[in-house]
């Protein structure tokens, strides 16, 4: 889901820089990581863990694979905005570093997968979220959502570009996304369930550890 350079119309790659920018600067006035810094280790690690997971490709069909693209996992962890950061230092890594996505599509990246993907699986994830017992399917749902998202964008900018017709564009990028989106579903919940229980476990653990009694 990485747009490589020259694929995308001067008009649209600028735009989505433009827009993309915007949306950046608002996350990072909304963040507010000065406030709270006990989250910044975690938030370090969870953002090398999408960047590590995103190297690593699962196959789907034929020569085409998938990989975790993490923006549901960072949103329902952190919040969106958080995760439109920890997104957006993923994302400029791979493209300045890794060549995975071009430079002048930056902004096209961004907003498809650090902008638009948070915020879709975080809304689906928040409708469902008072209903404790389909969790898992609301996470998976939200993640699965969150995938073919990005690809009907990527599609539309594809079609806005004169790349290539818009029933085709959509046809591609959905078929084999909505497969790869099952992949990205399945692993935001064993991560996210697995996670929770920690977390259920340690703060049992702090509630039944009797008080030490401090000696005079």
């Amino acid at each position: 889901m990485h747009i490589p350079d020259g694929f995308l119309s001067a008009p649209v790659w600028i735009s989505l820089a433009a827009v993309s920018a915007a949306g950046i600067a608002v996350a990072i006035k909304k963040t507010r990581l000065n406030e709270d810094q006990s989250q910044i280790p975690l938030i370090g690690v969870t953002t090398a863990f999408i960047f590590a997971a995103q190297m690593i490709n699962f196959p789907v069909a034929g020569a085409t694979s998938g990989h975790l693209a993490g923006g549901t996992l960072a949103a329902i962890l952190f919040g969106p905005w958080t995760a439109m950061l920890i997104m957006t230092a993923v994302i400029m890594i791979q493209g300045l570093f890794f060549q995975d996505g071009g430079i002048t599509a930056m902004g096209a990246n961004l907003f498809n997968v650090a902008l638009v993907a948070p915020w879709v699986g975080y809304g689906i994830y928040r409708m469902f979220q008072k209903w404790k017992s389909i969790q898992p399917v609301s996470i998976f749902v939200a993640s699965w959502m969150s995938v073919t998202a990005s690809a009907a964008l990527v599609a539309i900018q594809l079609y806005l570009s004169g790349i290539v017709p818009l029933g085709l564009a959509m046809k591609a990028m959905l078929t084999w996304h909505a497969i790869i989106g099952i992949g990205e579903g399945i692993i935001t919940v064993v991560i996210l369930r697995y996670m929770m229980e920690r977390q259920s476990q340690d703060h049992n653990a702090l509630a039944t550890t009797p008080a030490k009694v401090v000696e005079k």
